[in-house]
């Protein structure tokens, strides 16, 4: 046995003995993923407004309600290129009998006109122009029949036209005073264009929740240094750094906790007084170096739960401390990921005010057998709408430690725990990925 192995076994044994661990790793009762999401979302807090640049704000939750302050449009607009005219003086058109105007003006989109329209006047108007006072409809150019005559313009109608027609009003879109969009309102490309409508160069958005990382482990290696036998390359680092940012937060990389239990207490108790939240990987399950269970205790940090009916991640813990919340998740990738979207998202979610903080929800068929389990099981899968139905099936084998799997997977099948296995075309629910949440708890 290599002698670095028995000192820091050695070491362990006597921060072991001292009852710092022996307390905490004997509490292992699983709880269900639906006691677990409500334990950690009873203690979300709602984060702080900041105001920044319009161009800065797509992917952001909206800090504030968003009034109209004005109609949309603020004017009477022609829906088509054509003539505005007095609806009056057309009820007489007809094909036998059509109705002369004389044509005094013309306006394109942007442009007034200052004339007066009395009766026989029209004004030739474009798509969008504002309609001039007095007019009330606009017959659509290819509706009419234009001349000269004595060095005038003029056109004439052959059907009778209804006051309004083809005439997009003040307000018909918006109506002043109108909430146009509500606080956490996810800003996409649409809601950007809204609020450039209502001139909202700078924006009143959620702060980013700023949440720490750690990942624990010797035999982790950095993404550049080469392969040795025993080690591995962090991969969780990044998967969460990404997973966090697509949830709307802003991930700090704090590198990796030795195995040490004084220097994890240490950097834990630091990190938790500069972030909003702490993410830590590996090192919560009940080995001879899984140090963050007694760092917990010493914190005097509150657990909500060390274990939940899943799989993967059934070693999920999270605690709180001072207000904080504390993810320890699995260090198997596909474990972590799985414990990120079910726990930690619908947190970064609420934190921003969103009002859908879970993971869509729908049903889709299976495309494969899969066997009995105790543990509700979230197999990662790719979903895909086919001959009219959803179809989900498994990117690769469903082990906690496979990260290839992550790859093409943009769901979540969910398999409830039980005697009985699941068959292909069965129905089952699955969570999206990739898709904008639901306001609901989904599980």
């Amino acid at each position: 046995m290599p002698e670095a192995f028995i000192r820091k076994l050695s070491a362990k044994m006597a921060v072991y003995e001292k009852g710092e661990i022996r307390d905490v790793v004997e509490r292992r009762t699983p709880v269900s993923v639906h006691e677990a999401i409500h334990k950690v979302m009873r203690r979300v807090v709602k984060g702080p407004s900041e105001t920044t640049a319009l161009k800065n704000t797509y992917g952001r939750f909206l800090g504030e309600d968003v009034i109209a302050d004005h109609d949309v449009p603020h004017f009477h607009r022609s829906r088509y290129d054509g003539y505005a005219i007095q609806s009056e003086n057309t009820q007489s058109a007809s094909p036998e009998h059509p109705v002369e105007f004389k044509v005094i003006d013309a306006i394109g989109a942007g442009c007034t006109t200052s004339k007066t329209v009395h009766d026989g006047q029209a004004v030739r108007i474009m798509t969008g122009a504002q309609i001039p006072d007095h007019c009330d409809a606009v017959i659509m150019l290819e509706e009419t029949k234009a001349f000269e005559k004595q060095g005038q313009s003029f056109m004439t109608v052959t059907k009778a036209l209804a006051s309004g027609e083809n005439v997009i009003f003040k307000g018909e879109d918006v109506k002043e005073g109108t909430v146009l969009l509500t606080k956490g309102t996810y800003i996409n490309p649409g809601v950007r264009a809204v609020l450039a409508a209502f001139g909202y160069s700078r924006v009143k958005v959620t702060k980013k929740p700023e949440i720490g990382i750690y990942t624990t482990g010797t035999e982790l290696l950095d993404i550049s240094e080469p392969l040795v036998p025993g080690k591995i390359r962090n991969s969780n680092g990044q998967m969460l750094q990404a997973q966090i940012e697509r949830a709307g937060g802003k991930p700090f990389d704090l590198g990796r906790l030795n195995d040490n239990f004084e220097a994890c207490y240490q950097s834990i108790a630091q990190a938790l007084e500069s972030f909003d939240y702490l993410i830590t990987t590996g090192g919560v399950s009940v080995g001879d170096f899984d140090y963050l269970p007694a760092v917990y205790k010493k914190l005097g940090a509150h657990v909500l739960f060390n274990k939940i009916a899943m799989r993967p991640g059934s070693v999920t813990t999270v605690a709180e401390y001072n207000g904080k919340l504390l993810f320890g998740l699995s260090g198997n990738p596909s474990s972590c990921y799985v414990g990120f979207e079910l726990y930690v998202r619908p947190v970064i979610r609420t934190y921003l005010n969103s009002p859908k903080p879970y993971l869509k929800k729908i049903r889709a068929r299976l495309s494969v057998d899969f066997p009995p389990n105790s543990f509700t099981r979230f197999v990662r899968s790719n979903v895909s709408f086919c001959h009219g139905k959803w179809r989900v099936s498994p990117t690769g084998l469903d082990k906690p430690h496979m990260i290839s799997s992550l790859v093409e997977a943009n769901a979540l099948a969910v398999l409830p725990g039980g005697t009985e296995g699941y068959i292909r075309d069965q129905m089952v629910d699955v969570l999206l990925l990739n898709e904008e949440s639901q306001s609901s708890e989904s599980l």
